[in-house]
């Protein structure tokens, strides 16, 4: 009888131990996008790259509230901050500052490229020309050309993440920027915590490349959900010419070009309504994704698998390039 009911005690403490646990876990699953961060480029009197009849600042602003609206209906549970939401300058170090601060799970820049115009010249006829040459003179005929400039026909998206060979910043933004260093009196709460031991490297370095691989994932959705309205893709990269926003947050990051202002057409479709839309739709799609993934490969907070590991090869799968040729942002 005693072992009877002994059994039976047993039972019950398994079965609230796994309620608990049930319970304890959606929570986790559910935060794991608490507070996103969205950095509209430029601003104030940095008005970026110039088209035909905008700037750049104009746009990144109108995409990013427009992606903000989007992100606040479709998750409701997730606080959405802005680096800015008017026409002003926040130094590249104060988007930054903000975004550690604010304990971002995920840190989106939005700008808009631009291509130098092309340069070209046209034969336009010959022209005499005398010389003296030991005291002869001579003549000869000089080539004329026009020169002239054409418009870039480059067009399309790109995201970028922080260059692998910037990842001793990032470790540096995560160790300044821990969670448990933020809190006030963390000392009382977490013990005597050294950034600068060896055990607390380590773990930034884990970390910093988790979130290395978090961006990437990120990144490729991006692109995927460009590729499906049909905007031309131009891949994920990697800035050899590193990009401080993306270094110097202590969170996964990513910086999304959504297209030409040199580019008349793109021009028109990123002063669009219908246009701004469309790219707000598709990062919000991504990040939801993202979510999603991210969500699913944690038990109880704790990583248990790589979104990018685990996900098959998509047949939009682009390879993360490098890139240095661009102006650092």
């Amino acid at each position: 009888m005693l072992k009877k009911i002994s059994l039976c005690l047993a039972l019950v403490a398994i079965i609230v131990t796994a309620i608990s646990f049930r319970n304890n876990l959606s929570p986790n699953r559910a935060n794991a996008l608490r507070t996103i961060i969205i950095d509209p480029g430029h601003g104030g009197s940095d008005g970026g790259a110039n088209g035909s009849f905008s700037k750049e600042k104009d746009i990144c602003l109108a995409v990013s509230l427009k992606l903000g609206d989007l992100l606040k209906k479709e998750l409701p549970n997730t606080k959405i901050l802005f680096t800015r939401t008017t026409d002003i300058y926040p130094d590249l170090h104060s988007r930054a500052n903000f975004a550690n601060e604010s304990r971002g799970d995920l840190f989106v820049s939005i700008h808009v490229n631009s291509a130098p115009a092309k340069k070209g010249r046209e034969l336009t006829g010959y022209k005499t020309s005398t010389y003296w040459k030991n005291k002869k003179k001579y003549t000869r005929k000089v080539p004329q050309y026009r020169y002239y400039t054409i418009p870039n026909p480059a067009k399309g998206t790109e995201t970028y993440i922080w260059g692998s060979h910037k990842n001793d910043e990032k470790e540096v933004a995560l160790r300044e920027n821990a969670p448990m260093l933020m809190e006030e009196n963390y000392q009382a709460k977490y013990g005597d915590i050294d950034p600068n031991s060896q055990d607390f490297i380590v773990m930034a370095s884990l970390k910093t490349k988790q979130f290395f691989k978090r961006s990437a994932t990120l990144a490729l959705h991006v692109e995927e959900e460009f590729r499906k309205v049909g905007r031309a893709s131009r891949d994920i990269k990697q800035r050899a010419v590193g990009i401080w926003v993306l270094q110097a947050t202590a969170m996964p990051s990513i910086l999304v070009e959504t297209g030409y202002i040199s580019n008349k057409e793109e021009e028109e479709y990123l002063n669009s309504e219908p246009g701004q839309q469309e790219i707000a739709q598709c990062i919000a799609t991504a990040i939801k994704r993202y979510k999603v993934e991210l969500e699913s490969s944690q038990v109880g907070g704790v990583e248990t698998g790589s979104p990018i590991s685990n996900e098959p090869p998509s047949p939009y799968s682009p390879s993360v390039s490098k890139e240095g040729t661009l102006p650092k942002k």
